[in-house]
């Protein structure tokens, strides 16, 4: 008897171990079938992500931009696996707007740069019939009027260039680097990708070609004055440079010879402030830019001039110098005092 049912129980354990043993190959087999799938347990909006990547591909845009997107993307991602809602609403594009600034304490113009992106996002979702549309119209915060950065006075101007002796060759560089921004108005960038070669001669006048913002090629042009091209010149001889080099280079021992990156630009230019006690947070290499403008202004340069030469997309950017200039030499507060006089 007792054997009897010592072998049914044998038959009932390896009958369990069998069923185990297909229940395991049974799941192996599924996931491997539907792990691409959508899990559908989880919210709709934990599912917006796996349409990153289409939607980076549709976007007819520089390869930087692309990655600009996808970074700000997926920081909003990140922030809505915390939404418990099964999909998003316009409310939730505002609780993150007020995310990005109470919590993350971005500047305006950043915010501004991230619901860019998901707008975006949501529009090209809805065009695919993916997900509603529920970030039309968020706008982005206000941003202050005026710029953040100062422009120097003539004074300083003169002040900077006379500090730095040109005896030695990183004394000629920061020389020629600070007179270039401050006579053209170059961006940082702009000096970062200039090559010697980008040097030339058009109708006559010494020219620079530059990468600009937003451009895909050497489309745009400074031109090179007798008094910005003498120091900048005197620098490239003394550096023995090839007609490849990079315009302005690095000369530390570790980068000798490579092309200044955006951040060095900037940390040369704020040290050669703080030498002559110019030491504030509206003072940056962007200052010199801010200078040029306005000096070309002061000079006499009309508004579509001095935009020619900075190359602002809108005019109306050049037309907030000029605003700001004649704001102060006509000040209606002067006009006041003649009056109480």
């Amino acid at each position: 008897m007792g054997s009897f049912f010592y072998k049914k129980s044998l038959i009932v354990v390896n009958f369990l171990y069998y069923l185990q043993k297909i229940g395991i190959i049974y799941g192996a087999l599924n996931w491997y079938l539907y792990k691409d799938l959508v899990d559908l347990r989880k919210p709709m909006n934990h599912q917006l992500e796996l349409h990153l990547e289409a939607f980076i591909a549709s976007l007819d845009i520089r390869s930087s931009s692309k990655n600009t997107y996808q970074r700000q993307l997926k920081e909003f991602f990140l922030w809505s696996s915390r939404v418990k809602e099964e999909s998003l609403s316009r409310e939730h594009i505002i609780r993150y707007k007020d995310y990005l600034k109470t919590e993350q304490k971005l500047a305006a113009f950043t915010i501004g740069s991230y619901l860019t992106s998901v707008r975006r996002f949501f529009e090209w979702l809805e065009t695919a019939h993916l997900h509603a549309n529920v970030a039309r119209g968020i706008k982005g915060p206000n941003r202050k009027r005026g710029f953040k950065k100062d422009a120097l006075t003539v004074d300083q101007v003169k002040m900077i260039l006379s500090s730095i002796e040109r005896k030695t060759l990183t004394g000629k560089r920061d020389f020629a680097l600070i007179n270039l921004m401050i006579r053209t108005g170059l961006r940082t960038i702009e000096i970062a990708r200039s090559l010697k070669e980008d040097v030339r001669k058009l109708g006559g006048e010494t020219v620079l070609y530059i990468h600009g913002k937003g451009r895909d090629a050497k489309d745009e042009l400074v031109v090179l004055t007798p008094a910005t091209l003498e120091p900048l010149s005197d620098y490239i001889d003394a550096r023995k440079s090839t007609h490849e080099d990079p315009l302005f280079a690095s000369h530390s021992t570790k980068n000798f010879g490579m092309a200044l990156t955006t951040r060095s630009v900037s940390r040369i230019v704020k040290q050669r402030f703080k030498k002559v006690n110019l030491d504030d947070s509206r003072l940056t290499a962007h200052s010199l830019r801010h200078t040029a403008i306005t000096l070309s202004l002061l000079a006499g340069a009309t508004a579509q001039e001095a935009r020619s030469m900075a190359r602002h997309a809108d005019i109306n950017t050049t037309l907030i110098y000029a605003h700001n200039i004649n704001r102060i030499k006509d000040a209606p507060e002067k006009k006041i005092d003649e009056l109480l006089e």
